[in-house]
């Protein structure tokens, strides 16, 4: 049992990576106090389940814009440098926000238009922040196991923010969630400060940001196994994902709570999710990592259905466990797999484009979800994504014999699939590894 919990810790033993586990872990419960404060604060000022998918589309659109191009920023420049820049802007938004609402001035164009201004921040950052894992772990082998610890850190987050966001919203309203979490920036600010880095040496430029995009997207797009995963992210984020722009109406209009209510939803899913990044962490290998991408699909669509025929919120509260836990293992073992199989120096480019997979369709997910909740309910449109989830996962099931095949020589170059001392392996030798593999 040791030895296991030793194995899932195993990348903060890298200084750079424990200062951005305990800047980031602070910083992100804030984060996530102020979206659940947020959504709470645009159905209460409206009571419009439209306007509320017009909030996410807003604040998600400029990742659908911008993040491919962020991508080749973060192959082309400072990410360190481009991190900090990142983040005090993000604290300046919040800042900003909590101001208005605070000094009663609030109105919900405010609201929209400080969501697009985060929405560009996190098209920059998120990319950059991805790809820099890399560099904050010395050793390869342990990348997954620290993008597996960010995944438990973005949750642990997510358990307690929402939480604590119900408790405070209630007490005193949604300006000091956006206040607090503007305050919380500073952690993740001071710890990339902190942090001892070698000097950063600027790539060959030999071709335009324009070109080096083309490239990076006819490398993503012209392998199966990239392009399969970010494929299925894409549909998942766009059916599935915006859940979370919902569940202020299953708590106040289905559920018949309040933002305490509110907050326990988001809550359960953090658990979820926490849970099944710490279960990911444990592993010590990629090794069937593609089984796991299809179980957390599955998982994550019959976690919505439930969901949404549940009139009761100690059962609701159980299937918002099994629907983080699906969503974060999705994300993560993608991530995995993706951070693992890509050349190093397309690394920023492709981050982006799973970043884009999974935030870019979000703003269309965010419209669709809220006119599909107008038109037919918010309970019939999680049946309908949790529906197209299934149906992906078993899409993505049927092609995993051909994924393998092109991935094995992959993982034996980088001597995860070990070979035999001729350099060449057994038939019945790749065959077991083939079934382990992705």
């Amino acid at each position: 049992m040791f030895e296991r919990f030793r194995t899932a810790g195993r990348a903060l033993q890298y200084r750079n990576f424990r200062l951005f586990f305990g800047g980031q872990s602070l910083s992100l419960i804030g984060t996530w106090m102020q979206r659940m404060a947020l959504g709470w604060l645009v159905y209460r000022l409206t009571n419009s389940t439209f306007l509320l998918g017009v909030v996410g589309f807003s604040g998600q659109l400029p990742i659908f814009l911008f993040t491919p191009f962020a991508g080749v920023l973060a192959d082309r420049v400072n990410r360190h440098r481009l991190l900090v820049f990142t983040q005090g802007i993000a604290m300046l938004q919040a800042l900003i926000l909590a101001f208005l609402v605070l000094a009663h001035l609030i109105q919900i164009w405010q609201i929209i238009a400080l969501s697009v201004l985060l929405g560009v921040i996190n098209a920059v950052d998120m990319p950059a922040r991805q790809s820099f894992m890399v560099e904050m772990v010395e050793k390869k082998k342990d990348l997954g196991n620290a993008i597996a610890l960010n995944s438990s850190m973005v949750n642990g987050a997510r358990l307690i923010g929402p939480s604590l966001a119900g408790i405070l919203v209630a007490a005193f309203g949604e300006g000091i969630c956006f206040l607090l979490n503007g305050i919380s920036y500073i952690a993740v600010i001071g710890a990339l400060l902190m942090m001892r880095l070698p000097e950063w040496t600027p790539p060959a430029r030999r071709a335009r940001p324009v070109q080096q995009l083309r490239e990076g997207f006819r490398y993503a797009s012209s392998f199966a196994p990239i392009r399969s995963v970010l494929l299925l992210l894409s549909l998942v984020s766009l059916v599935g994902m915006p859940y979370t722009v919902l569940m202020p109406v299953f708590a106040k209009s289905i559920l018949q709570g309040g933002p305490n209510t509110l907050g326990f939803l988001m809550g359960a899913a953090g658990v979820g999710a926490l849970t099944g990044a710490i279960l990911l962490a444990s592993r010590s290998s990629v090794l069937g990592l593609g089984r796991w991408i299809v179980r957390a699909t599955a998982l994550f669509g019959l976690g919505l259905i439930a969901f949404s025929f549940s009139r009761n919120l100690l059962l609701s509260l159980f299937f918002m466990l099994f629907t983080g836990f699906g969503m974060i293992l999705l994300m993560a073992t993608s991530n995995t797999v993706l951070q693992t199989i890509v050349e190093d120096d397309k690394r920023g480019r492709l981050m982006s484009f799973y970043s884009f997979s999974i935030r870019g369709m979000a703003p269309f997910g965010s419209l669709l979800a809220g006119g599909l909740a107008s038109l037919i309910g918010a309970p019939f449109t999680l049946v309908f994504g949790g529906i197209v989830c299934l149906a992906a996962a078993f899409v993505f099931y049927h092609r995993l014999p051909a994924l393998r095949k092109l991935v094995h020589p992959i993982y034996v170059k980088m001597g995860i699939i070990p070979q035999i001392a001729s350099g060449l392996q057994s038939a019945t030798d790749i065959t077991a590894h083939d079934k382990n593999l992705n």
